[in-house]
């Protein structure tokens, strides 16, 4: 039976990397696409002493990076082993093998120049006209952080591990004073030493809690937070907020926080804004942004947004007399119950702390109620119902009135964001923060994901003559423009030296 054969190993042959590579290939994409950037500009360090081993271009370790994040590939030993096996990369590097410190150390110091590297990939989407710019989603993925939750201490975790230390201490002194059991004198004294050094590392921490505004302490990571991922289930993890448009699902923005949402949304709607440079357009959120500070945020700037209403937090002993149900009339400034009693307000303003977050309301009440058939339905205050009214309220009526019109378009809310999210947690398995040590690292290493996606999101949409014809043109009017400045400064150095030349003959 006859069998493909394959080559002789021993068979010597002509081969170039450039052969190894199809045209199709789409390393040949990443770099013009890198080819297109100017580096300087973004930040990249390019400027190095002339003293010892020369260093690698950032170009070079930018281009790998992509490659490594667009092929499910962020360790820096496997980039640095994929250097020496893979031909792609071969080719894309042209034979260059950084070693894994020199790739880790250029996501770890280039945090702001890789944001910089995400904005060129929105604004290429833009040139492509693959942003719509008109509806887009806002929402937050949770990614965990190279810190287990067993080095992640709050208040209560601390003062418990304290309690079993005191414990243990009283317990090994006792042993001590009564010279009783198997167990040598040095033995005891040594675990004594080491539960003394560990309460002393925790009592350290219960000091800086104290001290600060921190909430936890991690050890590993100390910007990560304990934080719900889902239902009740925590991780020790990054919060990644995301702006994404509806067009095409691309992000537009990103940003690494250690927080919830509740406070998240005017500051990524007044992103957006300056990133498409205008206001005419809608973001949809769920209901964790639902805070009223935030409307009147994005109001100030402009900008509509629709966000889920959340349900009721506290309800009447029946539920037909939840506030939901109660009128407000704009015009009188009061409320209309169900029992089609009035209830006023005295106009005067009171300060409401919830959290770190205090808000002015007004109270509206009546004193129908006592006498009200529907009282003991309506409520168990002895004095009667008291409606609270935040001074964010008419923003937040009419973003109710707005969802109720644009039911359809609100439905779009989750297909659009999630969209990313199912990509890089799911396809790419990039459900976890590759670096640690703050939170700078962090959004590096996000940032390196969303330039990835953009990538190939745009390498799916736009055909390849295409992407490589409007790069390429970009890199000649640069250049072009590059070298229309040097013969304007050689002929101004030309001038300079004439008039210099002409004042010493006189």
């Amino acid at each position: 039976m006859k069998f493909i054969q394959g080559k002789d190993r021993n068979q010597l042959e002509f081969f170039s990397l450039n052969q190894a590579v199809t045209p199709e290939n789409e390393v040949r994409l990443i770099e013009v696409f890198v080819s297109s950037l100017a580096f300087k500009e973004l930040g990249f360090k390019t400027d190095f002493i002339e003293n010892g081993r020369p260093a690698y271009h950032p170009s070079e370790l930018l281009k790998l990076f992509i490659y490594g994040y667009l092929n499910r590939i962020r360790s820096s030993r496997q980039l640095e082993k994929e250097c020496g096996r893979n031909l792609e990369v071969m080719w894309l590097l042209r034979g260059l093998v950084p070693d894994h410190n020199t790739i880790a150390n250029f996501r770890k110091n280039n945090e702001k120049s890789i944001r910089k590297v995400f904005r060129k990939t929105v604004s290429l989407a833009q040139d492509f006209e693959l942003i719509g710019g008109t509806l887009l989603a806002g929402d937050s993925t949770k990614l965990r952080a190279q810190n287990s939750k067993k080095n992640n201490f709050n208040p209560n975790k601390i003062e418990k591990h304290i309690a079993y230390i005191d414990s243990k201490l009283e317990e090994y002194t006792q042993i001590l004073a009564s010279q009783d059991g198997d167990v040598s004198e040095d033995q005891i004294n040594k675990k004594i030493n080491k539960h003394m050094a560990q309460k002393t590392k925790y009592e350290q921490m219960k000091k800086e809690l104290e001290t600060t505004d921190a909430v936890q302490i991690s050890t590993s990571d100390p910007d990560s937070r304990l934080l719900i991922t889902r239902n009740n289930i925590t991780e020790v993890a990054y919060n990644v907020q995301t702006t994404v448009d509806a067009k095409h699902n691309i992000p537009i923005d990103f940003k690494v926080t250690n927080v919830n949402d509740s406070k998240a949304m005017g500051n990524m709607v007044r992103r957006t804004k300056t990133i498409l440079g205008q206001s005419e357009f809608t973001i949809l959120y769920d209901k964790g942004y639902y805070t009223g500070t935030e409307f009147t945020y994005a109001d100030r700037h402009g900008v509509e947004v629709m966000v889920a209403v959340p349900a009721a937090s506290a309800h009447a002993p029946d539920v037909d007399f939840d506030v939901e149900h109660f009128t407000y009339d704009k015009t009188s400034d009061s409320y209309i119950c169900p029992a089609n009693k009035i209830l006023t307000t005295n106009a005067r303003w009171y300060t409401k702390k919830n959290g770190k977050t205090t808000n002015k309301i007004k109270h509206y009440k009546t004193s129908a109620c006592l006498t009200c058939e529907f009282f003991a339905r309506c409520t168990k205050n002895a004095k009667g119902r008291l409606i609270e009214r935040s001074e964010h309220a008419d923003l937040m009526d009419a973003n109710k009135k707005r969802i109720e019109v644009n039911k359809e378009i609100y439905r779009k809310r989750q297909a659009i964001v999630e969209h990313p999210y199912g990509t890089i947690k799911r396809q790419w398995d990039f459900y976890y923060i590759m670096t640690k040590k703050s939170i700078k690292h962090a959004s590096a290493d996000v940032g390196l994901i969303f330039a990835a996606y953009n990538l190939r999101r745009i390498f799916n949409l736009v055909s390849q003559n295409q992407f490589q014809k409007h790069l390429k043109g970009f890199a000649l009017y640069f250049l072009s423009c590059y070298e229309l400045f040097l013969v304007f400064l050689n002929s101004f150095l030309f001038h300079e030296k004439e008039n210099s030349f002409y004042e010493i003959l006189n």
